[in-house]
C-alpha cells in the first residue's frame, strides 16, 4: 500500500526541484511501488480523494499523474470501476522515463538481468551489421571510445571506463543505420551505467573482449564481430544473479 511517509518524500522531492512538476514526482513514486510489486497487478489504487490527501496535490495534478502512468502502461482507469494496476505485459519497458524509474527500484537487479537477456538477443547482430555498414564517422567515434577505454583500464579509472564503454556500445547501435536498432542507443542511455555498475566483475574491464569487437568492426569482419559480442555477453563476464522471469 502507499504509505504516508513515502508520499511525503515524493512531495518533498518535488519542492526541492523547480524543474520537476509535482505530478511527475507522484507518478514516479507510484510507478516504483508497481515495479517492486508493492502494488500488485490488478490491485485497485486508492480513490481520488484519498490520493489527493495522501500526496497533498490537487485533482488536476492527480489526473495528470494518472495520465502519465497510463501512458507507461502501468495503470488503467475505467468509469465506475476505478484505477487499477495493469498486467505486467502491458508495461512499456522501453519507455526512457520508465527506465529511469526502474533504476531506483529496490529490485533493479531483476530488470537488469532481463535487460542482459535482451542485449544477448540483439547486440551481437548489431555488431555484425555495424561491421558491414558503419560509416567513416562511426568508425572514428568507435575508435575514440575504445582508445579512451584502453587508457581508463590502464589507469584503473572506473568512471572514465563506464562513460566510454557506454559510448562504445551506443555507437555500435547507431552504426547499424537500421531505424529499428537505433532506438536501443537511447535505451542504453538510461540503463547502461546502472548495468555496468551492477554487472562488472571484481573491477575487470573486459578490455580484450571489447578489443575483439572493435577490431572486427574496423576490419569489416561481420562474423567475428557477432562472435566477439556473444563472448562479451556470456554469463561468465557478468555477476548478475540468475533471476527467473515473473
Amino acid at each position: 500500500m502507499l504509505s504516508n511517509e513515502s508520499a511525503g518524500n515524493a512531495v518533498a522531492a518535488s519542492d526541492s526541484s523547480s524543474s520537476h512538476r509535482v505530478y511527475v514526482q507522484v507518478a514516479k513514486e507510484i510507478a516504483i511501488k508497481i515495479l517492486t510489486g508493492e502494488l500488485n497487478q490488478g490491485e485497485k489504487l486508492p480513490c481520488e480523494n484519498d490520493l489527493k490527501a495522501k500526496f497533498g496535490i490537487s485533482r488536476t495534478s492527480l489526473r495528470e499523474c494518472n495520465k502519465l502512468l497510463e501512458a507507461k502502461g502501468l495503470i488503467s482507469s475505467k468509469p465506475k470501476v476505478g484505477t487499477s494496476v495493469e498486467a505486467r505485459q502491458q508495461w512499456h519497458f522501453l519507455d526512457p522515463q520508465l527506465l529511469d524509474w526502474i533504476k531506483e527500484a529496490d529490485n533493479v537487479q531483476r530488470f537488469l538481468t532481463q535487460f542482459l537477456g535482451l542485449r544477448k538477443a540483439i547486440e551481437p547482430e548489431a555488431c555484425s551489421i555495424a561491421a558491414r555498414y558503419a560509416s567513416i564517422d562511426h568508425r572514428k567515434a568507435l575508435s575514440i571510445s575504445f582508445q579512451n577505454m584502453k587508457r581508463a583500464a590502464a589507469c584503473h579509472d572506473y568512471a572514465a571506463w563506464t562513460i566510454n564503454d557506454h559510448q562504445f556500445h551506443k555507437t555500435i547501435f547507431l552504426a547499424t543505420g537500421n531505424p529499428f536498432y537505433i532506438p536501443f542507443a537511447n535505451i542504453l542511455e538510461s540503463l547502461f551505467k546502472t548495468f555496468i555498475d551492477e554487472s562488472s566483475t571484481g573491477g575487470r574491464f573486459c578490455l580484450e573482449e571489447h578489443e575483439a569487437i572493435y577490431d572486427a568492426i574496423m576490419t569489416g569482419d561481420a562474423f567475428k564481430a557477432r562472435a566477439s559480442s556473444q563472448l562479451l555477453l556470456n554469463d561468465h563476464n557478468q555477476k548478475l544473479a540468475l533471476v527467473t522471469p515473473s
